[in-house]
């Protein structure tokens, strides 16, 4: 008698792409003689196209995203140099940077702070950092000084070299008082815990240094000499209205008497790192 094969199901045909990812399903085909069932096994690969992938966008000026999206699409986008996500909006910041107006002031601020890094053990100066502030923000501030981790600072590294969490002060160099640094930023770095914040608005002639106090930010008077001293940083004393005039000599000279002080020294007895 002949044998009769019945297939109750044939896989379509598939494409295999290499590199893809793939789905196996497994499914089962029949045959009949007589009375005597045999069954096999036919394992078919669903494979996805490319298509059916997860297209990434490119980063936009004026995008709403999340903290995880931000930094897929700003690693999509080589040609944007610098980006920031604050309250969950994309600011694309120009490539291009003018001297007077910012690349002559961010140098002087940050000579300041490092002249005062180098004497502090337990404390690091960072320029340009990004920092992942929460899940809606991720400046790249002009610069942070912060207390390091196993000094007992607020912040930590990932483990693919991000600041994570609040350095203790941030800086910016802001163009005048309609600029960012003013408004959304300062909203998210106080309600983050940056505990001192300085905005310097070059085209006004004006430096602000607020404080954190019961979870608002409140502006630091400078002393009888005109002084602001920090209230995090012991020893870190701004001579303003020198750095305002572009006297750095005058400047670096009022931070070593603030070096030389009994607050820092004892700051770096309390910080305790070699």
């Amino acid at each position: 008698m002949p044998l009769t094969v019945r297939n109750r199901w044939k896989p379509p045909g598939m494409r295999l792409l290499h590199g893809f990812a793939s789905t196996h399903k497994t499914y089962k085909k029949y045959s009949q003689f007589g009375r005597i069932g045999i069954s096999s096994t036919t394992t078919v690969v669903m494979v996805k196209t490319p298509s059916q992938l997860r297209t990434i966008h490119q980063l936009e000026n004026g995008d709403k995203l999340t903290r995880y999206e931000f930094e897929r699409r700003y690693n999509a986008t080589p040609n944007v140099k610098k980006a920031e996500l604050i309250e969950g909006i994309v600011y694309i910041m120009p490539a291009a940077l003018r001297f007077r107006s910012h690349g002559q002031p961010h140098g002087w601020i940050t000579g300041w702070l490092f002249t005062y890094e180098a004497a502090t053990p337990g404390v690091a100066l960072g320029v340009e950092p990004t920092v992942r502030l929460d899940l809606d923000n991720e400046p790249q501030p002009d610069a942070v000084l912060l207390i390091a981790p196993e000094a007992g600072g607020q912040t930590r590294l990932s483990e693919d070299d991000y600041i994570e969490g609040a350095p203790e002060l941030i800086i910016e160099i802001a163009a005048s008082s309609v600029a960012i640094d003013l408004h959304a930023k300062k909203q998210a770095y106080r309600r983050n815990g940056v505990k001192e914040y300085i905005v310097w608005q070059v085209l006004e002639s004006k430096l602000t240094w607020f404080y954190l106090e019961q979870g608002e930010y409140l502006e630091l008077v400078p002393d009888n000499d005109g002084i602001l001293k920090s209230q995090v940083f012991p020893g870190l004393w701004l001579a303003v209205a020198e750095l305002l005039a572009g006297n750095m000599q005058a400047v670096l000279a009022v931070l070593q008497a603030g070096l030389q002080s009994i607050e820092h020294l004892t700051f770096v007895v309390e910080l305790g790192v070699e």
